[in-house]
């Protein structure tokens, strides 16, 4: 128990000082080009967690980012890599569209139905990446990307031609008011709820249960996984299978949980890139479900808080985007450095 604690806090204290250090870097880049840095970071924090209004808008940022940041720890833990994230997300999407837009059912089971058409539809989209993987050997970071832009460019096809708005062909039928979360505030819905209940049930599943350690066995050593009998099948396919439910949930979020649009457009523009920004968040929660849901509410805090330093202070947009991948990147480095630890380890084993 004293270990445990021990390593808690000496993880805790990594990274409050990577914090630490990408402000300084985010402050020297805004000295660099005549920007008050005090009031800046000001700026940012009071309008991402000032007032009530603020915490909501940041946590619906967060709410689509803990699910994808998911999908890679959960990758990471089996010893995969897997950043399908974002074209799983789109299917998903697609799925609350195809169910929440589309059709018409009963209060309570519409909301029910497409959001697990569309977790369904993301974790189907995961399968052939586990089976090239098993099979033939294709490495899932490969596999990944192509199907990403696969989904991409299918989901706009599907919204363009067979699921548009009538009278707006930009965007697919938004979702029916039987198909909707409560709205909390903001743009915030009650599918949070939805989401931090994910997250926790797959901590429960991978480390309370033995399908769950069998799948991190195989990833820390999957030597001694064999030796032990252990299926690196199974847990290959479990891995993909969460991950891929996981990603579908973030893309149902968006439809079915964001007004004020409750639907997504053919250019994927309120999805794009959250799958991808989901593995930056899942590196700083240190690819722990628990860390991420913290860490996905910091970056939401940045993302929208980002917008006060430009509207408050006139910091450029590009500046500000910079100025939060430094502190990213700072916040990510102690688990890069421990994966790249784990893979040489592995490698020597």
């Amino acid at each position: 128990m004293r270990e445990r604690l021990l390593k808690v806090l000496r993880k805790l204290s990594e990274s409050l000082i990577a914090v630490v250090i990408g402000l300084l870097g985010g402050a020297f880049l805004m000295i660099l080009y005549g920007y008050d840095p005090w009031l800046a970071y000001r700026a940012l924090f009071t309008g991402a967690f000032g007032d009530l209004s603020g915490i909501f808008e940041t946590l619906a940022f967060a709410t689509p980012l803990i699910m994808t940041a998911l999908t890679f720890a959960v990758g990471v833990r089996a010893g995969l890599f897997n950043i399908g994230a974002e074209g799983q997300m789109y299917l998903g999407a697609m799925g609350a569209v195809m169910i929440g837009g589309a059709l018409s059912l009963p209060p309570g089971i519409h909301l029910v139905a497409a959001t697990l058409f569309g977790m369904l539809l993301g974790a189907l989209w995961s399968l052939p990446v586990s089976a090239l993987k098993i099979y033939r050997g294709v490495h899932e970071v490969v596999s990944t990307i192509m199907l990403n832009w696969v989904a991409f460019w299918l989901v706009m096809y599907l919204i363009t031609y067979h699921f548009a708005e009538p009278g707006r062909a930009e965007r697919a039928v938004p979702a029916q008011e039987t198909a909707r979360y409560q709205i909390i505030g903001a743009s915030l819905t009650t599918v949070i709820f939805v989401v931090i209940g994910f997250a926790l049930l797959t901590y429960f599943i991978i480390w309370r249960t033995t399908a769950g350690y069998e799948l991190r066995l195989v990833g820390y050593n999957p030597e001694a996984a064999q030796y032990a009998g252990i299926s690196s099948v199974k847990a290959t396919y479990l891995s993909f299978f969460i991950g891929g439910l996981a990603a579908g949930l973030a893309g149902a979020s968006q439809v079915l949980g964001r007004p004020p649009s409750w639907t997504v457009y053919a250019t994927m523009g309120n999805l794009l890139n959250l799958g991808f920004e989901g593995i930056g968040v899942s590196l700083i929660g240190r690819n722990h479900p628990i860390g991420i849901i913290f860490a996905a509410i910091f970056y939401g805090g940045l993302v929208h808080g980002g917008r006060f330093m430009e509207f408050e202070v006139g910091v450029a947009s590009e500046l500000v985007r910079a100025i939060n991948g430094i502190i990213i990147i700072a916040l990510s480095i102690p688990e890069i450095i421990s994966l790249i630890g784990r893979i040489v380890r592995r490698r020597r084993e």
